[in-house]
């Protein structure tokens, strides 16, 4: 991210995995960060192991997305928002999906309203493959939540605001994440709990997470989706890289509600107006013809690129190449 002058960014859900790393690189490269979380115990540790010099750079907001004014009253002033909070955990959103709506898509739609009010500039939202071809309320929240922010765009005309997302794919060793659930195991004596032999996903690290948000504030139009170049790999391959071995004990439980075998990048629809740049996946919005003119006419520059011809999944073999020894080597 460019920053000629020092500018006011803020981050939902400043104090989960994302959210306190994105913190962290925005105040090192000089920006006035506005942390907002509803843990007011999160956010007074995210203020303590902040560094002093950044003392009179971060403003600490607590309050929750779910409520429109107080999220109306932290954006003002503010240039970029990254949107980060979210409820993310599928099986918890299966037996809660009422609240997981209230956070995932009532709090979508705060942050739009309380962005175009605020005239802030640039909005990213932080998505999931687990929206593509969704089987979990999570999944479909996060789908919904991409389409709400997609079309944010076709409303703006001439005003500044606007509207793009990024998708993950698992990120390692992040709260809840299977490597500290599998640590915890180990400390324990326990089996490795898995739910399937079978299971593949797509893995990605804090700071290539981190680096996607900050690519996607420079590059973006206004309605695209990046997705970055993910490689993936077996749940089962995680197990004996943790446990250091070839025949870990393990106890597979099964696939919980909501859960897939495989999970995708894109859609078969998706991948017929994805462009593949150096470093990420470019989707172009279905929606395009609908974009105000100042939007739509920037997209010209990627009508030469090819299109994907097909979906990328989990479970494909070619993409199937990580050596978790070396990836986890500084998280085991």
């Amino acid at each position: 991210m460019k920053n000629d002058n020092p500018k006011r960014v803020l981050v939902t859900g400043a104090c989960g995995s994302v959210g306190s790393e994105l913190v962290k690189e925005l105040l090192k490269r000089g920006y006035i960060v506005c942390a907002f979380d509803n843990s007011e115990d999160n956010l007074f540790q995210l203020d303590q192991n902040i560094k002093d010099s950044y003392k009179n750079k971060i403003r600490l907001f607590f309050g929750d997305i779910r409520d429109y004014d107080r999220l109306n009253m932290a954006f003002k002033g503010v240039d970029i928002v990254y949107h980060c909070a979210a409820l993310k955990h599928v099986y918890l959103s299966e037996y809660n999906p009422f609240e997981t709506i209230k956070t995932n898509l009532n709090g979508v739609n705060n942050v739009i309203k309380a962005s175009i009010e605020n005239k802030v500039k640039k909005v990213i939202f932080t998505s999931s493959d687990k929206a593509v071809n969704p089987t979990s309320t999570m999944g479909a929240t996060k789908l919904l939540g991409e389409r709400l922010f997609i079309a944010a765009n076709n409303y703006m005309g001439n005003n500044i605001t606007r509207f793009s997302c990024v998708r993950f794919g698992n990120i390692l060793n992040s709260n809840g994440s299977v490597i500290k659930i599998f640590k915890s195991q180990l400390e324990q004596g326990e089996c490795l709990t898995i739910t399937s032999k079978e299971m593949t996903r797509f893995f990605i690290t804090k700071e290539e997470a981190i680096n996607l948000c900050l690519l996607s504030c420079d590059e973006m139009i206004g309605g695209e989706i990046f997705v970055l170049h993910m490689f993936s790999g077996n749940i089962l391959e995680i197990a004996k890289a943790i446990s250091k071995s070839h025949k870990p004990k393990i106890n597979e439980i099964g696939i919980k509600p909501g859960e897939k075998i495989y999970e995708e990048l894109l859609t078969n629809e998706e991948a017929k107006r994805t462009i593949k740049l150096k470093n990420f996946y470019l989707i172009i919005p279905e929606t395009l013809y609908m974009l105000p003119d100042i939007i739509r006419k920037k997209y010209l520059k990627y009508d030469e690129f090819k299109k994907l011809k097909k979906p990328i999944r989990s479970d494909d073999k070619s993409s199937n190449k990580l050596d978790f020894k070396k990836i986890l080597k500084d998280y085991i």
